[in-house]
């Protein structure tokens, strides 16, 4: 479900730019574009075609990325408590335990002695 919605989203992107490319300058950027002849577009209803056709590639775009964000964030979150795992003294790194000390043959332990005496 994930790789479609990614398919879909990756398409209305590039159809989104090239719409928003194919629209006539209206001359905001410092005086740049805008008001010369040889428009691809010269008929006000094909404007308004790509103004309607931007505003629902927009729309598309904003709801494959909330889908998006919401199929990555439920495939990441454990869906109960017990699925999180156990504590790590439990995943087979035991507490150390206390040294047996070896018995002497009167029956009392031996001291453990310092190292180097």
């Amino acid at each position: 479900m994930e790789a479609v919605l990614l398919t879909i989203h990756l398409i209305v992107t590039i159809a989104l730019i090239g719409v928003i490319l194919l629209q006539r300058s209206e001359g905001g950027a410092l005086g740049i574009g805008g008001s010369g002849g040889g428009n691809l577009f010269s008929a006000r209803g094909a404007a308004n075609a790509l103004t309607r056709t931007t505003a629902i590639l927009a729309v598309v775009f904003f709801l494959t990325s909330i889908s998006l964000t919401i199929l990555s964030v439920r495939a990441n979150k454990p869906a109960s408590v017990f699925d999180q795992g156990t504590p790590a003294t439990q995943q087979g790194n035991p507490a150390p335990a206390t040294p047996v000390l070896p018995k002497l043959p009167g029956g009392a332990p031996e001291l453990p002695t310092a190292p180097g005496k």
